[in-house]
């Protein structure tokens, strides 16, 4: 059986517990006037929800709610589903935009209580709106208080370095194998160093595009020259690009970002030829070096594909000690409008419907294989 939560909707709040709730769109004053009390990331700013509404055809919200001095805020994309089905009303659910945006808390919302109320009023509030299921991810580093919650489903752990230990407890924490190529890359002359994303677009776009050819990546991870511009465009001095250089060729490229204290790793790519020399563990090296000495906190490595812990999760495991939670939380707002979509899917994909819910893919009326 798919794994969510089966949202069920209250109406009536004792006067000692009333809420405030906006659904706020991109260009409304709350949305950056919330961000500048909350520690946030890049996932959470509008331009950036704005840049992934325009990439999936969805358009960009958020939720506010408040009560006394407690904040819950949640930016999300609001899909139709009417372009899958067809329905006499319209249907839509939500997703968190590419990352980790999860849900931003103050530390006074931080009680169960004014949680359960929160996560009661925000399916309210998707109910209202027609939204059949939404399918949030949650930050590893700022929702670590959620991970245990009911409404959220453990997907698997991320890696992040620990940027307030000394650079030789940093290195020492580096798996040794990881330690000899980095020594390794150095002595045959590679660089690393932060060059201006938008004057290296094209040089990263072809770098990116020869790692998603090289591992088989979907579709869904060629995001395009466009997309590159836009993102520069967006996060301006939030986006970083650290490329390596050797023999004044450049080989390898990453896109970090950087927001609060916290680094991500956004994107990244190496040149085949230069594959087994393994430029990207330099490039690691140097970026917690470089965000470390700018004050930050955190290097966000993220985890394996689909949480999982694969090869690409081993690879980031090697830079560090320190682990998160990743979890998402998987909400059916209307059961009955999501048991007939996921039956329609069923039918078009030739299975039965246990069999599409096995899948654990979420929302199941989604999935475009068994």
């Amino acid at each position: 059986m798919n794994s969510c939560y089966e949202a069920q909707s209250h109406n009536s709040l004792s006067p000692t517990k009333l809420i405030g709730c906006q659904v706020l769109d991109l260009s409304h004053p709350l949305w950056k006037i919330t961000l500048n009390n909350l520690r946030h990331d890049i996932y959470h700013l509008p331009e950036y929800v704005d840049l992934e509404a325009q990439r999936i055809q969805a358009t960009a919200e958020a939720i506010l709610i408040t009560q006394g001095d407690k904040v819950f805020f949640v930016p999300y994309l609001l899909r139709s589903c009417n372009l899958l089905f067809q329905s006499e009303i319209e249907l839509f659910d939500v997703i968190s935009p590419y990352g980790y945006p999860g849900i931003l808390l103050n530390e006074a919302a931080s009680t169960p209580e004014f949680l359960n109320l929160a996560f009661q009023q925000f399916i309210e509030c998707l109910a209202y709106k027609n939204v059949c299921s939404a399918f949030l991810r949650l930050h590893p580093i700022l929702n670590q208080n959620l991970s245990q919650y009911p409404y959220c489903q453990f997907n698997g752990e991320t890696v992040s370095v620990n940027l307030t230990l000394s650079l030789a407890e940093i290195w020492q924490q580096t798996r040794p194998e990881h330690r000899n190529k980095i020594n390794k890359t150095k002595r045959s002359g590679m660089v690393a160093k932060i060059v201006p994303f938008a004057d290296y677009i094209d040089i990263f776009v072809d770098l990116y595009e020869q790692t998603m050819d090289r591992v088989g990546a979907t579709q869904s991870y060629y995001f395009g020259r466009d997309y590159f511009v836009q993102l520069s465009q967006a996060l301006k001095n939030h986006l970083h690009l650290c490329v390596v250089e050797l023999n004044d060729e450049i080989i390898c490229g990453g896109i970090f970002t950087e927001a609060c204290g916290i680094v991500q790793y956004h994107l990244g790519g190496t040149k085949s030829a230069f594959l087994k020399q393994a430029p990207s563990k330099l490039m690691f090296d140097y970026v917690r070096t470089w965000a470390r000495e700018r004050g930050n906190e955190f290097l966000h490595l993220g985890g394996g594909v689909g949480g999982a812990k694969d090869s690409l999760y081993h690879f980031k495991a090697g830079f560090s000690k320190q682990r998160h939670i990743f979890s998402t939380v998987r909400l059916v707002v209307n059961r009955k409008d999501y048991d007939n979509l996921v039956q329609v899917r069923a039918k078009e994909l030739g299975t039965s419907v246990a069999e599409l819910l096995k899948s654990n893919f979420f929302p199941a009326y989604r999935a475009t294989c068994v």
